[in-house]
């Protein structure tokens, strides 16, 4: 290139001059609704893959329920119930770990040219990536809570069931957004 800039480069959009205070062609908000919506069409773009975590998930709890079924509160059963509530943890933190360690190394190439070329900026792009994903890593706990806590006995009661339900989302999502650090990394 020229001065710094990658004149010859075919794939480098150039900044434009007085566009924008901060150097990006668009705003923020602008920004974020076009990362959003690209993100939300590639999750589209595959909806086996979503059928397939969402069945995965399905049997993986009807598995851990069979295992625990119908406990009841003595000695024993509070010890299986122990049991069972670390595999709901451990169960929903692989899971998500797994499901999301590559995404940033796939888009990788694609994300360093548009930020190099600032078409947006990487909150926006995080933010945006995080939201378009956010039903799924919010059905994947829904489905595997509302099988497996009829099936081991846990407390009785709507409240009871939406405390777990909110319990297991937040780690789901945790170990989501660990699984995003561990990629980035």
């Amino acid at each position: 290139g020229q001065g710094g800039k990658h004149v010859d480069d075919p794939y480098f959009l150039q900044p434009m001059e007085g566009v924008d205070g901060t150097g990006y062609r668009a705003s923020w908000w602008t920004q974020f609704y076009c990362i959003l919506w690209r993100s939300w069409l590639s999750v589209l773009k595959d909806p086996m893959l979503v059928k397939v975590r969402l069945l995965q998930t399905a049997m993986v709890a009807s598995l851990i329920g069979s295992i625990y079924f119908g406990q009841v509160l003595d000695q024993d059963g509070v010890m299986n119930i122990n049991g069972s509530l670390f595999l709901f943890l451990t169960n929903m933190t692989f899971q998500n770990v797994f499901a999301v360690i590559n995404v940033f190394s796939a888009e990788l190439p694609v994300f360093l040219r548009e930020k190099r070329s600032r078409l947006y900026r990487v909150d926006t792009y995080f933010l945006g990536k995080t939201i378009a994903e956010l039903p799924l890593f919010i059905a994947v706990p829904f489905v595997f809570t509302s099988i497996t806590y009829p099936m081991i006995g846990l407390k009785a009661g709507v409240s009871h069931y939406l405390v777990t339900l909110f319990i297991v989302t937040l780690v789901a999502n945790v170990s989501t957004s660990f699984g995003y650090l561990i990629s980035c990394a």
